[in-house]
């Protein structure tokens, strides 16, 4: 009686086991074998394919420049060009006008200067009227007085009034040279610059032409005249307008 319990389930193990078989059967006629087998493991990769044809579709939207590169060799210099014609000349007309008055006025610069330090040389003298006199406080001849005056673009001292030769006695402080003479008539004394006296101030019983050639005539100390030959140094004083 034991044997009949484990005689059953062995019969219902059996049953059912030939019934999967059935069924597994019949699936295999339907699916492939990875679906109804064990999976297995994965092969390996095969041959690269050629490159196919681009596609007909729409091109995309082309990409932001790379990097700039690294500059080129300078290439070598090309022939010359064929020679131009000769072009006209330019005028130069008004650049050599300009020229012309700077040099001028370089010119007159320098004279301007060399007049003023040879003023310089001069004391500040004084003032009379519209005249102002000056002396370097150097003695020499008529001849050599009217020439440095006349350098510095004035003239020997001329007093025609009081006041005049005041000023002229104040800046010479000596025996001075004075701007008349009779050279051209004698015993007529006119002022170098031409023209008859207007004014005098002679010492008494001056001017007497004492031994002959007495043609200038001299200030003295005192403000009075006399007359002195030319060729006798006596201090220089000019004059100039003011």
């Amino acid at each position: 009686m034991a044997l009949l319990p484990s005689l059953l389930v062995l019969l219902l193990y059996v049953g059912a086991s030939s019934s999967e078989s059935k069924i597994c059967e019949d699936t295999l006629k339907t699916c492939s074998v990875i679906a109804c087998g064990t999976p297995g493991r994965d092969g390996r990769d095969g041959l690269k394919g050629e490159k196919g044809e681009p596609g007909q579709g729409l091109r995309g939207l082309q990409g932001p420049p790379g990097k700039l590169g690294p500059p080129g060799n300078v290439g070598a210099p090309g022939s010359p060009g064929l020679r131009g014609q000769k072009g006209d000349r330019g005028d130069s007309s008004a650049a050599e006008a300009k020229l012309v008055n700077l040099e001028t006025e370089i010119r007159t610069l320098k004279s301007e200067l060399e007049h003023i330090k040879k003023l310089q040389a001069f004391s500040l003298g004084k003032k009379s009227g519209k005249k102002l006199f000056m002396t370097n406080g150097e003695k020499m001849p008529f001849s050599k007085v009217k020439a440095l005056c006349t350098e510095l673009r004035g003239t020997v001292a001329t007093p025609r009034n009081a006041e005049e030769n005041k000023a002229i006695q104040d800046v010479a402080k000596d025996n001075a040279f004075i701007g008349i003479t009779d050279e051209i008539t004698e015993g007529q004394f006119k002022y170098v610059t031409g023209g008859t006296l207007t004014y005098s101030n002679w010492k008494k019983d001056e001017p007497n032409n004492y031994g002959g050639g007495e043609d200038c005539a001299i200030i003295l100390k005192e403000g009075i005249w006399n007359d002195i030959s030319c060729n006798t140094p006596f201090l220089a004083v000019c004059e100039f307008p003011a």
